[in-house]
């Protein structure tokens, strides 16, 4: 059973979709700067060329033979074991590292693909819909509204059926100026 119930879980569990979702969306708002950053290498290329072209191949040569000397002659044998134990041991402190921080990303991006998938949706977060509630402020009665008996029953009805409504509402403005802001 366990296993059926591992399987069920993986099968149903939408986190995968919304990373999927997540990384297009991110991957689309990265696109969008690709004509600008075009833009920035056209304009600094021949700089760049004209730069590698006054390099003197000389001065490039000494400089890397230097620091190849200099890197051979730190190097003392006798250490070398246990250097190699020490990076050893600090690979897989790093990899443990690695691995937790994938994971946070895959929650982030997921999270995002979420986000993503219920502005395409047209649907909003509760929590901008619960703010939107607290931020708005209550319409004014109406003239009319004062004029009809205000029996306990009747006073409850209105204010609950009038909630949804102004919930209705914030929830579509909150989800354009979402919209737009991205």
């Amino acid at each position: 059973m366990a296993i059926a119930d591992d399987l069920k879980k993986t099968l149903t569990d939408p986190t995968p979709l919304y990373f999927a979702a997540g990384t297009a969306d991110l991957a689309v708002q990265q696109a969008k700067k690709v004509p600008e950053l075009i833009e920035q290498l056209r304009a600094e290329a021949p700089a760049r060329i004209e730069a590698v072209k006054n390099t003197d191949p000389k001065a490039v040569q000494e400089a890397v033979t230097s620091k190849v000397a200099e890197v051979f002659g730190a190097i003392d044998p006798k250490k070398i074991g246990e250097t190699a134990q020490d990076l050893a041991l600090r690979g897989v402190g790093v990899a443990a590292e690695y691995a937790v921080r994938a994971k946070e990303t895959y929650d982030k991006v997921a999270e995002h693909g979420e986000q993503a998938v219920r502005a395409w949706r047209g649907e909003v977060s509760e929590e901008i819909v619960d703010i939107a509630v607290v931020v708005e402020p209550r319409p004014e009665p109406t003239p009319e509204a004062k004029a009809e008996p205000a029996s306990e029953a009747a006073a409850e009805e209105r204010p609950a059926a009038k909630k949804p409504a102004a919930r209705k509402t914030t929830a579509k403005k909150a989800a354009v100026t979402a919209d737009d802001a991205s």
